[in-house]
C-alpha cells in the first residue's frame, strides 16, 4: 500500500512540474525570464517559510552556510536559469525530454564525486541516454536549436544540486530545503535580470500566470519529497518519467507543439536507459 501510495504521488508530483513549467513558459511571453524567477521565487519563498514556521522550524537552517549547501545553491541557480531559459525560448516538449537525462548525469557524478561503483551495463545506458541528449540537440544538423543548450546546461545544474542534497545535513526538513531552493530563485532572477533589464508591471493574465506557477510548485516538491519516503523507491522512482508525458500533450495543447520523430525517438532512449539505470542501481 505504500508502494502504491507513493507512486500515485510521484505521477502527481510529475504532472504539477510540468503544470508548473507551463505557466512559466505563458508568462514569459509577457515578463522577462529574470523577473518571472524573482517574482517565483519570492512567492515560493513566502510559502515554504509559512510551512516550516508552522512546523515549529525557523526557515532558515545554520547548515545553509556549509560547503555542500553552498555548492548546492550555486548548481540550484544554474539549473533553474538556465531550465528556465530553455522553456521559455524552445519548444516545452523538448526541454522536459532533454531533464529527463538528470537521473544518468547524478548516476555518473556519483561515481566521480562519490566513489560509487558502476558496472557496465549501467556505463552503457548511461552512454545511449546521453545519445538520445545528441538526437533531441541534433549538433551540426538544419534542426539544431541552439536555445537548447540552455535545457543541457539546466540538467547538468538540477544534477550537482541532487548530488550535493546527499550531503544535506539529517536534521533539515523539506521545507527548509524548499525555502532555500526558492530563495535561488531569486537570486538567479536577479542574475538575469541585471543583464537583460526590460522589467514591466505584470499584466493580470501574469500574476495568474505566477501564482498559479508558485502554488502547483509547491505542491509538486512536496508530493515529491512524500514520494520518495514511501514504500520501494525502486519500483516508485521510474515514475519520475511520467514528466515527460505530461509536458509532451501539454506542449501539444496549450502551445501546439508537434515534436518531430528525432524528438521522439531520443525522449524514448533517454526515458528506456534511465529507467534501466534506476533499476539497476537500487539492485545494486
Amino acid at each position: 500500500m505504500d508502494t502504491l501510495r507513493g507512486s500515485l504521488l510521484m505521477v502527481l508530483a510529475m504532472a504539477a512540474f510540468a503544470l508548473e513549467d507551463m505557466f512559466i513558459k505563458s508568462a514569459a511571453a509577457s515578463l522577462p525570464v529574470g523577473q518571472i524567477l524573482i517574482l517565483f521565487g519570492l512567492g515560493g519563498m513566502a510559502v515554504f517559510a509559512a510551512l516550516a514556521r508552522a512546523q515549529g522550524h525557523a526557515p532558515w537552517h545554520p547548515g545553509f552556510g556549509t560547503r555542500p549547501m553552498v555548492l548546492r545553491s550555486l548548481a540550484e541557480v544554474v539549473g533553474r536559469l538556465c531550465f528556465t531559459l530553455a522553456i521559455a525560448l524552445t519548444p516545452l516538449s523538448s526541454a522536459s525530454a532533454i531533464l529527463q537525462a538528470t537521473p544518468l548525469v547524478v548516476a555518473a557524478g556519483a561515481v566521480v564525486f562519490f566513489g560509487e561503483t558502476v558496472g557496465w551495463r549501467r556505463w552503457l545506458a548511461i552512454g545511449l541516454g546521453f545519445a538520445g541528449v545528441l538526437l533531441i540537440l541534433r549538433p551540426g544538423l538544419s534542426g539544431f536549436e541552439p536555445a537548447s543548450l540552455f535545457a543541457v546546461a539546466g540538467t547538468l545544474g538540477f544534477a550537482g544540486r541532487d548530488l550535493a542534497t546527499r550531503a544535506a545535513p539529517k536534521d533539515m526538513s523539506n521545507n527548509q530545503l524548499g525555502f532555500l531552493g526558492f530563495a535561488m530563485l531569486v537570486v538567479a532572477g536577479i542574475i538575469a535580470l541585471g543583464w537583460t533589464g526590460g522589467a514591466v508591471w505584470p499584466e493580470a493574465r501574469s500574476w495568474l500566470d505566477i501564482g498559479a506557477a508558485t502554488v502547483i510548485g509547491v505542491i509538486a516538491y512536496n508530493a515529491l519529497s512524500g514520494a520518495m519516503r514511501a514504500g520501494e523507491i525502486s519500483v516508485i522512482a521510474p515514475f519520475r518519467y511520467t514528466r515527460l508525458v505530461f509536458a509532451m500533450v501539454l506542449g501539444v495543447l496549450v502551445f501546439g507543439e508537434r515534436p518531430d520523430a528525432l524528438t521522439l525517438i531520443g525522449s524514448t532512449v533517454i526515458v528506456v536507459s534511465g529507467v534501466f539505470t534506476l533499476l539497476r542501481s537500487r539492485k545494486a
